[in-house]
């Protein structure tokens, strides 16, 4: 496979230097991403960086995650307005376990001489005194090459503007110079020759390549993939919570799966090929079959099923699809009984939920008292309005139809204390008995 030319068909490639095709071409070649762990999981967002590894080692060549011990202590400012809060040491050392493990969902770590590796920079960063760093590193560039790189100059004309930048402090500024480093520590150590990231990483990859020029003499090479974006332009990986994040506990297997199918046309047909490792022919398939039948998402499904069976689980993914019906009118009890209760609250975080007692519960003469009196008026007015809708078989109960207002109040309890009230077609509540 070659690398160049797959990363261009699927839409991943920003930019590269001369000489990276003939690197890549002449054998195997080891190349790295930095990931600064600023938070314990990754989102979205960092997932295309991930794939451009990925794509590495199905090419061949050695992929190298770098996770910047040293360097998530600084703060980068490429794309900031800001500088970010600096975490302090065991935090960020929590941060990078969690990193660790979802790197190692996407990477083959056994696969003989392309096996991919973890490394962190905090482990030759920790002895480096900063007058030896002054004196090894610093000396190599000059101001003025550091002072042209575009994440340097906005933060300072902002400043210089009146924006409500904070201006860069030395701490940011140095950063390119220390992630220089990394790369040379990685091309005198482990032989790594590219060294690869999104597009606003470029004049700090770059930086790289100069130190490495300017000490060893030697050759190293960059490539930058895509900015992902939304239709609007506005950057990939948030949704009106926040960012999509990699670790269940931020973001739920049904959120995750959810925020994949609710795609548009045009962001689905381009993020399957950045985001599966489908082959052409097939992604040519489905998008042919998705422009015949845009309603049924073929595309959309099809790129949610991939990427939430990778980052979780073939069960978490039929989880998200069972829960995905629910909110549809399909599914009966048994699919509402197989929801673990995190998932059941994801799907019905947006509607009302209601608590009543275990004793008002049990207490409740029929079904009429139960969606009026009990649950305080919150979902009926009124026992003659709750009688006429149930009259007219608009009312289910844990995807059970109400019979008749007098029906007794015999539920199997969600989880033991949930029942699902449906009104009407589209109107959902959730009753919480404690």
């Amino acid at each position: 496979m070659n690398l160049i030319e797959e990363l261009r068909w699927r839409g991943m490639l920003h930019d590269f230097m001369p000489g990276t095709e003939e690197q890549l071409a002449s054998g195997m070649t080891a190349g790295y991403i930095g990931f600064d762990p600023t938070a314990s999981s990754l989102h979205i967002g960092n997932l295309a960086t991930i794939m451009l590894l990925v794509q590495l080692q199905r090419a061949g060549h050695k992929p190298i995650a770098l996770v910047g011990g040293a360097t998530g202590m600084v703060g980068d400012p490429s794309g900031k307005s800001a500088e970010r809060n600096l975490l302090d040491e065991e935090t960020l050392r929590a941060n990078q376990e969690g990193v660790r493990k979802q790197l190692e969902k996407f990477l083959d770590f056994n696969c003989g001489a392309n096996s991919a590796e973890i490394v962190n920079n905090y482990d030759w960063f920790k002895e480096f005194s900063f007058l030896g760093f002054l004196r090894e590193v610093g000396k190599h560039l000059t101001v003025n090459y550091m002072m042209a790189k575009d994440s340097v100059k906005k933060r300072i004309s902002a400043d210089e503007e009146g924006d409500r930048a904070e201006g860069l402090s030395f701490t940011e500024f140095s950063y390119q110079l220390i992630q220089g480093y990394d790369f040379y520590h990685l091309y005198k150590n482990k032989g790594v020759r590219l060294q690869m990231g999104a597009s606003d990483q470029w004049g700090n990859i770059t930086t790289g390549t100069e130190l490495i020029r300017r000490i060893d003499g030697g050759k190293a090479f960059a490539l930058v993939g895509k900015l992902v974006t939304k239709s609007d332009g506005t950057k990939f990986g948030k949704s009106e919570g926040g960012n999509v994040w990699l670790d269940p506990s931020f973001t739920s297997p049904y959120k995750f799966y959810q925020f994949w199918l609710n795609l548009s046309d045009e962001e689905a047909e381009k993020l399957i090929k950045v985001f599966t490792l489908l082959p052409q022919d097939e992604i040519e398939r489905l998008t042919e079959e998705h422009k015949q039948i845009p309603h049924l998402r073929i595309l959309q499904k099809a790129l949610a099923k991939d990427v939430t069976i990778r980052v979780h689980s073939e069960e978490d993914y039929n989880s998200a699809v069972d829960a995905s019906e629910i909110l549809f009118g399909k599914g009966d009890l048994e699919t509402l009984k197989g929801l673990k209760e995190d998932v059941l609250l994801s799907v019905f975080e947006g509607v009302p939920q209601i608590e009543i007692t275990k004793d008002s519960y049990q207490e409740a003469g029929n079904v009429t008292d139960l969606l009026s009196d009990i649950t305080n008026s919150e979902i009926f007015d009124s026992k003659g309005e709750a009688r006429r809708m149930i009259k007219n078989g608009g009312v289910s109960i844990n995807r059970h139809k109400v019979q008749g207002p007098d029906e007794e109040v015999n539920f199997e309890l969600l989880q033991q204390k949930y029942l699902v009230v449906q009104k009407g077609k589209k109107n959902y509540y959730l009753i919480s008995v404690k």
